[in-house]
C-alpha cells in the first residue's frame, strides 16, 4: 500500500472507549485506504516514559516494492545558480564527512580474503558506531532547510496578505520527517556531549546561512537541498549494502525500533534494515520534491505536491519534474480529486 496521496477531508465518527486511548492503525492518523465505514480517530497517548502519536503531518508509507525502487541519481547543473548550489553541496559534504568521520574507500582486490577487522582497520569499512555518528550528524542538519523555508514563506504570506500556493505544509512535512529520522536513530545510541556540541555549532552556522541565502535566492536553496538529498540517498544505499553483505553484523538481525514501526507502519517482525530502506525512500522523496520546487517560479507557481505526491516508482527513478510537468501534475491531481468527490456525491 502506498499512502502518498492525501486523504480527503471527512467527518469521522468518534466513539468513546474505556479509559485507554485508541491509537488506530498508524501514529499519524488514518489514511483513506485504511478507513472502514466507521472509524475511530486516533488520539495522543502519553505515559511518564513516552509520548506517542505526536507526529501529525502527512508522510508517505511505503509498500515493500516501493522501498526497493529507489535509484541513485544526480541532476546535471544547467544554470549558474545550479552550479553555485552544487558547489556548496560539495563543500557541505566535505564538512559533514570531516565532522562525522565518514569514509568509504573502494574495497581492495583481495577483499574476499580479508577479515572484517582488517577491512575496518584499513579504512575500507566503518563499524556500526561510525555509521551512527554519520547518520545522527546528517539528520540533525537535514531537518533545518524545510523549517527555514517554511518560516520564510509563512512570513511572506503574512506580509503580502495572500495565500502561499501550498508550499508551507510540504516544507514543514519535510522538516518533521527528517526530525523523525533523528529520533529513530537516537534509539540506538545517545550522542556524547562533545558530539552534541558539534551539532549545536553546525546547526547554528547552517541555519543562519541557509536563512540568509533563502532570502536572496529560494530556487538556489531548493536546488542545494536536492543535491544534498542525492548524497543522502548514496549514503543510505551504501549502508543497506553493508548490512545485507554482513559487514555490519550487529545490525543484521537487529529488530526495528518501536518508533519506526509506528511511524512507517512496519510489520511486527521488521528489522533495522527495513528502517534504513524507509529512510532512504524518504530522502528520495525530498530529492525529487526539492529539485522540482527549484524549477518553479517562487513568487507565483503553485506547489504541485500540495494535494498529492507521485508514487515511488516516479520519485525513486526520476530526479524531478520540470516546471511544465509540475503544472500538469497539479492540474491532473485537482481534476482527479474533483471527479472522486463527484462520484462520492
Amino acid at each position: 500500500m502506498s499512502s502518498s496521496t492525501r486523504h480527503d477531508q471527512k467527518v469521522l465518527e468518534v466513539k468513546k472507549t474505556d479509559e485507554k486511548s485508541y491509537l488506530g492503525p498508524g501514529a499519524e492518523g488514518p489514511h483513506i485506504k485504511d478507513l472502514p465505514p466507521t472509524t475511530l480517530i486516533p488520539v495522543i497517548s502519553s505515559t511518564a516514559e513516552e509520548v506517542r502519536g505526536d507526529w501529525v503531518l502527512f508522510h508517505p508509507v511505503y509498500a515493500p516494492e516501493e522501498l526497493r525502487s529507489v535509484e541513485v541519481l544526480f541532476r546535471e547543473s544547467k544554470t549558474f545558480s545550479d552550479r553555485v548550489a552544487h558547489a556548496f553541496v560539495r563543500l557541505a559534504r566535505w564538512g559533514f564527512d570531516l565532522a562525522s568521520g565518514y569514509k568509504h574507500k573502494p574495497l581492495p582486490p583481495n577483499a574476499a580474503s580479508m577479515s572484517l577487522q582488517e577491512l575496518r582497520k584499513g579504512g575500507y569499512l566503518m563499524d556500526e558506531t561510525q555509521w551512527l555518528r554519520r547518520i545522527l550528524f546528517l539528520e540533525s542538519i537535514a531537518a533545518v532547510p524545510g523549517m527555514v523555508a517554511a518560516a520564510l514563506r509563512h512570513l511572506r504570506s503574512l506580509r503580502l496578505m495572500k495565500r502561499d500556493q501550498g508550499w508551507i505544509h510540504t516544507l514543514l512535512e519535510e522538516a518533521e520527517n527528517e526530525r523523525m529520522h533523528l529520533m529513530t536513530f537516537m534509539t540506538l545510541k545517545k550522542p556524547t556531549r562533545f558530539f552534541r556540541a558539534m551539532v549545536l555549532a553546525a546547526q547554528g552556522v547552517f541555519y543562519n546561512a541557509f536563512f540568509l541565502c533563502y532570502m536572496v535566492s529560494p530556487s538556489t536553496c531548493h536546488r542545494f537541498v536536492g543535491h544534498l538529498e542525492e548524497e543522502a540517498v548514496v549514503t543510505y544505499t551504501r549502508c543497506i549494502k553493508e548490512i545485507e553483505a554482513g559487514r555490519l553484523p550487529a545490525w543484521t538481525d537487529l529488530p526495528a525500533p518501536e518508533i519506526a514501526k509506528d511511524y512507517w507502519r512496519l510489520g511486527p517482525d521488521a528489522k533495522f534494515v527495513d528502517v534504513v530502506y524507509a529512510v532512504r525512500s524518504d530522502e528520495s522523496t525530498h530529492r525529487f520534491v526539492n529539485h522540482s520546487l527549484a524549477s518553479l517560479k517562487y513568487e507565483s507557481d503553485i506547489n504541485p505536491f500540495a494535494l498529492q505526491e507521485p508514487d515511488m516508482s516516479t520519485k525513486g527513478s526520476r530526479i524531478c519534474f520540470e516546471r511544465e510537468e509540475s503544472a500538469k501534475f497539479a492540474e491532473d491531481t485537482h481534476k482527479e480529486m474533483v471527479d472522486r468527490r463527484g462520484e462520492a456525491n
